[in-house]
């Protein structure tokens, strides 16, 4: 391996394991000469997928290496189960490397409460952080007024089933740095998802972490914020307890297939339409990329102490590569670091 940034990849993680994984990360090393990949996982498996890697000759071999692990957690497996039984599988192996420093990252599509438990037990909290928080970015109107154009972070999106008002006001300043690191905003907007505007709607926990984000002068909070809201763009960063996160995101999935069925549906019912399509094929082209939740995949772990990022269990190569790029994106800049230094007035 060479002094580059290290991705640590969790091969096995996915639907497709290393079909998608290999493939994904042997383009990243095509494309960014500063990355280098430690694979874990079947090394057969892993092997053969870069063998019939068409461009596999122009990959530098000290550039990867393959850690073979004899196990692999499945998506169906239960975290508790994980954390006592699979301190030889390719997740936690992978985590292990990034905790002893020798990685910068960790990237898998695996069980997502597996990568949630071992993280934590691997890389541990910063200080101050009583929960992590999975963050991603949702698709939203571009003719919005906010910094971050064409996307909104949501937060937390199933880690935390049940949160607090504190909880939540950590996820708001660990969800603003993200936006000051990869977006360059100084003041990000902050709103809180709840089931009205209204000041006297939502849980008690809501309106505890209202009442904090008012009175934080490090966050520009907006109020309550509701779920159209959401896709409409109002505000950077749109905030809630891992339950409605994760619906809310699934949703929106659901959606923009839902959205891009019916269309080509209603294109293919006449010559005209199909006519249509063709007229228009590189606006509709635009469009899909636009709504496809592929392109927005790769979920950080916020809270850690090191940079963990969990794919979509369904990506294919392009999604595990989007996955790849938000990794080497923290990692290059020390999200991490930077989210303690932000916290740090908080710890008494």
């Amino acid at each position: 391996m060479t002094d580059s940034l290290c991705l640590a990849v969790d091969a096995m993680g996915g639907d497709l394991g290393p079909q998608a994984t290999v493939p994904a990360s042997l383009d990243i090393l095509m494309e960014d000469p500063s990355v280098s990949i430690a694979f874990f996982g079947d090394s057969v498996q892993i092997q053969k997928q870069i063998n019939a890697y068409q461009n596999i000759r122009n990959i530098d071999v000290d550039r990867f290496v393959i850690h073979h692990c004899s196990s692999s957690i499945s998506m169906s497996e239960k975290p508790s189960f994980s954390v006592r039984n699979q301190q030889k599988s390719s997740m936690w192996r992978a985590l292990e490397l990034v905790s002893g420093g020798e990685a910068s990252a960790c990237v898998s599509a695996g069980n997502t409460g597996a990568l949630m438990a071992i993280s934590i037990l691997e890389l541990g909290c910063l200080p101050g952080i009583s929960r992590p928080a999975i963050c991603t970015k949702v698709p939203t109107l571009n003719n919005s007024s906010l910094s971050i154009s064409g996307y909104t972070y949501l937060l937390d999106l199933g880690a935390n089933i049940i949160c607090s008002g504190e909880q939540l006001h950590q996820f708001s300043l660990m969800a603003s740095q993200k936006a000051l690191v990869v977006n360059g905003i100084q003041y990000a907007t902050v709103g809180l998802l709840n089931i009205g505007t209204e000041g006297t709607k939502g849980r008690q926990e809501i309106h505890d972490a209202a009442k904090l984000l008012e009175t934080d002068s490090d966050l520009n909070y907006i109020g309550f914020i509701e779920g159209d809201s959401l896709l409409k763009g109002v505000a950077d960063i749109a905030v809630c307890d891992g339950f409605t996160g994760n619906i809310a995101l699934k949703t929106i999935e659901g959606v923009a297939l839902l959205a891009r069925h019916y269309l080509n549906q209603e294109l293919s019912r006449s010559f005209l339409g199909k006519f249509g399509a063709f007229l228009a094929r590189s606006s509709l082209k635009k469009f899909y990329k636009k709504i496809d939740p592929v392109l927005y995949n790769g979920a950080s772990l916020l809270g850690l102490n090191g940079v963990v990022v969990k794919s979509h269990g369904s990506s294919g190569i392009d999604g595990f590569s989007c996955a790849l790029a938000v990794a080497i994106l923290e990692a290059k800049e020390d999200l991490p670091q930077k989210i303690k230094d932000k916290l740090s007035k908080f710890i008494f």
